[in-house]
């Protein structure tokens, strides 16, 4: 239950409209998407806010973990763009 009030709160919708909605497939889909890009509040909020708090002076070493994976030859310049614009750039 705790990952359909996740999905609903990132979709805008509620658990019910969902559940009447999403196949056990595409649900299925959505969890393991989730597993590799999580996008609740404790992966995108907390979890950075506490890695930052106890960073102290050598913060860049210890947000490494933050930056985009590697293998992102698959995105596209738009994808680029918003990456640059949070400050990530491509690795080589």
């Amino acid at each position: 239950m705790w990952f359909w009030h996740t999905l609903a709160l990132a979709l805008g919708k509620t658990v019910g409209e969902l559940q009447a909605i999403t196949s056990d497939e595409e649900f299925a889909h959505w969890v393991a998407f989730f597993r590799q890009h999580p996008f609740d509040d404790r992966h995108r909020y907390h979890r950075p806010a506490a890695l930052i708090a106890q960073a102290g002076t050598d913060i860049d070493a210890r947000l490494h973990w933050l930056e985009p994976d590697p293998g992102m030859a698959e995105m596209n310049d738009a994808d680029m763009r918003t990456m640059r614009a949070f400050g990530f750039t491509r690795k080589h």
